[in-house]
């Protein structure tokens, strides 16, 4: 029986942190790869810290002392990101947005693309937190299985609602309530990841691809079919076409999609699982069908017009990267008002139109449309009511649950 801590991550975890940063979300992508192409390769020493020990128990930031908030005598905030996580100008040396943001508070922002992983970026200010330190930053972004563990160890302030009328106002209604952070009471989500099908048409026949069913059973895509090594994306789909909840599943839900997908590789219906390396192989048609994440797929159409993508009827897994203000953060009121900042319609366009990933502001269609009609149409940006609808997001995991389920996960895929 693998051992894990209450709060520590198993084995199984982190091999599963490990894909996902040297293949999965965690990994650059297409677009960051080739603008980023002076980065050297990141190491996995940040994982060896979180696995032998679990960590401390920590009270909820709520029912212990408030931490001092300077921000009236001190103008300043600094903000964690993600590589390729902000708009840029031209010449790529200023934050067009932040630099605005400035001008019209006083509020200077320093901003460090310091997130190249949730695991790595954890293991930096995880000492800091558990000592009830100042991490140094007053405002982080990070994935939400991540968040969900820094708010439940209380080592996430508390947000003031007063500073965030933008934010309340027009938080799309998909991400308004995680079952992690009901109500949005302590996080706001920076972008949303969407998990759906992509097929290159010209390797299908012409052939659409619209269904996990007809990924796995449909016998004119043997041995072309991709799914992902995200456990969540490739076992919550296999839930939502099995008619069942992601939200609210059961172990014996789970292990039956487990099952199906045991199928699929046995029969080798299923060519592999991957991470956003997907991505040559569908351009390619090596495969010609797969699971797939939404800002891939939004690039590949930019240079091979037989890359198509649609929404499963049973609907779609979506996640989100999250902005936290940490405990003892010394900037909480101006840290508040730069997330506010974000939920404004022209900036939040302003940022979408760089990054295009989902946009979790609603109003911004007429403001990217400004910027950039094409992308304004384009539902993996913007989904419209009816792809709205169909988002589904995976329930939150205890660790016994995770490390069970990425164990059953890990032997599926061969890991």
């Amino acid at each position: 029986m693998e051992q894990y801590e209450p709060d520590g991550l198993s084995a199984a975890q982190l091999a599963a942190m490990r894909r996902s940063l040297t293949s999965g979300r965690g990994a650059l992508t297409r677009r960051s790869m080739l603008r980023a192409a002076g980065v050297g390769a990141l190491t996995l020493g940040g994982l060896a810290g979180l696995s032998a020990c679990g960590i401390p128990p920590a009270k909820r930031e709520s029912t212990g002392p408030a931490s001092t908030d300077h921000s009236d005598k001190e103008k300043r905030l600094s903000f964690s990101n993600w590589t390729e996580y902000m708009d840029v100008s031209e010449d790529e040396k200023t934050y067009p947005s932040l630099q605005a943001f400035t001008k019209r508070t006083g509020i200077a922002v320093k901003y460090t693309a310091d997130i190249n992983d949730n695991v790595e970026f954890f293991g930096k200010i995880k000492p800091q937190l558990a000592a009830g330190q100042d991490t140094g930053r007053d405002l982080i972004c990070v994935t939400d299985w991540l968040a969900a563990r820094i708010i439940r160890l209380g080592w996430a302030q508390k947000l003031d609602a007063s500073h965030l009328p933008h934010a309340y106002a027009n938080l799309s209604a998909q991400f308004r309530s995680p079952d992690w952070d009901p109500g949005r009471a302590y996080s706001y989500p920076w972008t949303g990841i969407s998990t759906v099908i992509a097929y290159n048409s010209k390797a299908t026949g012409g052939r659409k691809v619209d269904s996990v069913s007809q990924l796995l059973d449909d016998p004119t895509l043997k041995g072309r079919v991709g799914f992902l090594t995200e456990m969540r994306d490739s076992v919550g789909m296999t839930l939502l076409d099995m008619g069942k909840d992601p939200g609210s599943f059961k172990d014996a839900d789970f292990d039956a999609a487990i099952g199906r997908l045991q199928k699929g590789v046995t029969t080798k219906q299923i060519r592999r699982f991957t991470g956003n390396d997907y991505t040559s192989d569908l351009d390619k048609g090596d495969l010609a069908a797969c699971l797939a994440w939404a800002g891939d797929v939004i690039q590949l159409q930019a240079d091979n017009p037989d890359i198509k993508y649609t929404i499963p009827a049973a609907g779609y897994i979506t996640s989100s990267d999250n902005l936290l203000v940490p405990a003892q953060a010394r900037h909480k009121t101006n840290a508040e008002k730069l997330i506010d900042y974000y939920y404004e319609p022209p900036v939040a366009a302003q940022l979408a139109a760089y990054i295009n990933y989902v946009c979790p502001v609603d109003g911004v269609k007429e403001e990217l449309a400004k910027i950039d009609p094409a992308l304004a149409d384009n539902t993996l940006i913007l989904p419209d009511k009816a792809m709205a609808a169909k988002s589904r997001a995976f329930r939150s995991l205890s660790s016994a649950e995770e490390t069970a389920y990425e164990e059953k996960f890990a032997k599926l895929i061969g890991a």
